[in-house]
């Protein structure tokens, strides 16, 4: 531009005080532009901070939910325990133990029971009792009834006095069939006299007074049966 268009038009004061003027001017607008920017980001930062500050403040209800489950553990089927094997010779035992018709009784499968035929007796009248003894297992099965195999015992307090096994002769065994629920009966009298393991010594009368008689086999034993001499 030609110096002399100032001094013609306006003065060059008036042209700097101008450009001047407009460059505040630019820079107030940009200032007042980045004051807004910033305010507007401020709040904004600001209530995110405060928000994010509330919700950390705030516990999360999960974690706290989840203490307060308690999961116990299933528990484990107990093992069912194996049967041991069976071995052959308990096999063979137990076959063997299963009766068979005519094997020889076992002491369970029989009763044995005894009555008298009065309860006082007279001078010179001999007791008498009837046996009995009854199979009650599932098979025939066989059993010595001879007078030791089952005895009758006669007991006055601790004193023994009579036996049916004492002083027997010949023929001692009598081995007998029992079939299932049909009674073996067998009468004894005593004749009122005291028996030991002397056989050659004479026998004494028993006295006057209270006896017990009781029939005994293997594994076996009756009731009491109590009767009076006179």
């Amino acid at each position: 531009m030609d110096p002399d268009t100032f001094r013609n038009d306006i003065g060059v004061d008036v042209y700097w005080r101008r450009r001047m003027a407009a460059l505040v001017g630019v820079l107030v607008v940009v200032a007042v532009v980045a004051w807004a920017c910033s305010s507007t980001s401020g709040p904004e930062n600001a209530s995110e901070e405060s928000a994010s500050g509330a919700r950390s403040a705030t516990p999360d209800p999960l974690p706290a939910i989840l203490s307060t489950v308690t999961i116990s553990p299933s528990p484990s089927p107990t093992p069912s325990p194996t049967p041991s094997p069976t071995s052959k010779s308990e096999k063979a035992q137990e076959i063997s133990r299963q009766k068979r018709p005519g094997d020889v009784c076992d002491s369970p499968d029989l009763v044995l029971n005894m009555a008298d035929q009065g309860e006082v007796y007279a001078p010179g009248s001999q007791p008498r009792f009837v046996l009995t003894l009854v199979n009650i297992g599932d098979e025939m099965c066989t059993v010595d009834v001879g007078p030791r195999g089952m005895e009758v015992r006669i007991t006055s307090g601790n004193d023994r006095v009579w036996s049916s096994a004492d002083c027997v002769g010949g023929e001692i065994d009598n081995v007998r069939k029992l079939e299932r629920g049909i009674p073996y009966v067998r009468e004894i009298e005593w004749d009122r006299r005291r028996s030991g393991t002397d056989c050659k010594a004479d026998q004494i009368v028993a006295r006057p007074g209270t006896y017990v008689a009781v029939a005994r086999a293997p594994g076996l034993r009756s009731p009491k049966t109590v009767f009076h001499l006179r």
